[in-house]
């Protein structure tokens, strides 16, 4: 972050510009013929293409620079996406439970791994394989329709906790200051964040009433003013000396406070576009150049791969299975495990974080990313083939979702929904209207 920023080569922007272009016509097709490929981890194979082990392209620090800003573009977009009224309650304090068993089984298995012999840092590595990628699930779960399902839901707030609670941890555990200290800087981010939201909100009436005006206009007032929040935010927190990814994933909470209630779906598209059409492809491709994939050459580096896979699946799917016996059935349950062990995001900034400051090997950051690539291919597939398809029927005074699986009613349009419908997702067969 503090390396001067030099001249990027043409040739280079052109060619990761084409990576992004191919990696997502690449999943688009292989949607088509039923394959499900989520984008990211097309993104990041092209990276690996592009980079110094293959093609022999390299990174300068202009190229590191976008990077970071599609990194806060996409803990952005995941706390835009987050709506605390619909997780508040009960998916919440089972989110929380569930990561802090998560974090104790972590901390314990990485122990172990150092017990045996590998050179692994308890509280990096542990810290890693406890995240949830649910910034790059929400645009699978959207596709899929799953998004606004009870298993959605619970996904959303188990996986909120399990991006934010690291991003806390990175701010506090990871420092090299004092506890103290940190936790006085925290609250002093806290403080300013509050101030922020309350003069947004104080704002609200006349800010939407021009961003309405100038939603399909040059000026763009909406698409500008969210941006300048967005790095505002993420400035102040790398002042502070927090990680950047806090002032992303705050900013998009506000957002989504301040257009509480407000209909604005060709904002919502603009958003779409510049942070998956741009920003967050940018990260995912330069991390895929940026990676060691020298370890991979080795029996014992793919092997090690495997292990931090399957504790991956292990540390987020058991909390899964235990804690919403009441909530959801069986197969749900074990999608929840599989869609909960998806880690991508995070795992990419803490490893990068640790080789950094010399407390992980690049070997070992390779093979834990490589771990996370391996969840973020695998576990979506799988957990959602489990999920069950869904299907829409209309009924007088409403329309309902009925789950693929026995006919069962999941949530109703009319009367008191089961589950609180947030945003515009998919429309019906028939034509007739959206939820919203």
């Amino acid at each position: 972050m503090h390396a001067p920023i030099t001249s990027i080569s043409p040739e280079t922007f052109l060619a990761i510009m084409a990576a992004l272009a191919l990696a997502g016509t690449m999943a688009t097709f292989a949607s088509r013929a039923g394959i499900t490929v989520p984008v990211v981890v097309a993104e990041l194979l092209a990276g690996i293409v592009l980079g110094p082990h293959v093609l022999g392209l390299q990174v300068s620090s202009s190229v590191l620079f976008f990077k970071n800003l599609g990194l806060g573009l996409l803990f952005f977009y995941a706390g835009y996406e987050l709506d605390l009224r619909r997780i508040a309650g009960r998916p919440l304090r089972l989110g929380l439970l569930g990561w802090v068993i998560s974090l104790v089984l972590a901390y314990t298995a990485v122990a172990a791994l150092q017990l045996a012999g590998i050179a692994v840092s308890i509280l990096y590595c542990g810290s890693a394989v406890a995240t949830t990628a649910i910034g790059t699930l929400i645009p699978v779960l959207s596709d899929s329709g799953q998004l606004d399902t009870p298993l959605g839901t619970y996904l959303l707030a188990a996986g909120a906790v399990g991006e934010f609670g690291p991003i806390l941890l990175l701010t506090l555990g990871l420092s090299t200051q004092s506890s103290v200290h940190s936790a006085l800087i925290l609250l002093v981010f806290a403080a300013a964040t509050v101030v922020v939201g309350m003069a947004a909100i104080r704002a609200r009436r006349p800010a939407l009433k021009w961003f309405e005006r100038t939603l399909e206009s040059s000026s763009q007032l909406a698409v500008r003013w969210v941006l300048v929040l967005l790095f505002g935010l993420a400035l102040l927190a790398y002042r502070l000396g927090l990680d950047l990814l806090l002032g992303g994933f705050v900013a998009g909470v506000i957002v989504r406070e301040l257009l509480r209630g407000t209909e604005m779906p060709g904002f919502d598209s603009k958003l779409t576009a510049i942070t998956f059409g741009l920003f967050v492809p940018f990260f995912f491709t330069v991390s895929g150049m940026t990676l060691d994939v020298s370890s991979f050459a080795s029996a014992g580096g793919i092997l090690l791969t495997g292990v931090f896979c399957l504790l991956m699946l292990l540390v987020r799917g058991t909390p899964a299975l235990i804690l919403y016996r009441r909530e959801l059935d069986a197969s749900r349950r074990r999608a929840l495990a599989l869609l909960s062990s998806a880690q991508l995001p995070l795992v990419l900034a803490i490893t990068a974080l640790a080789t950094a400051s010399g407390r992980m090997s690049p070997s070992i950051a390779a093979d834990l990313v490589g771990a996370a690539l391996l969840s973020t291919l695998i576990f979506p597939v799988l957990g959602l083939r489990l999920a069950g398809k869904r299907s829409w029927k209309s009924e007088a005074g409403g329309i309902r979702e009925v789950a693929a699986e026995g006919g069962l009613t999941v949530w109703r349009a009319n009367g008191r929904p089961i589950v609180q419908w947030t945003r515009l997702r998919a429309s019906r067969s028939d034509g007739v209207g959206t939820r919203g």
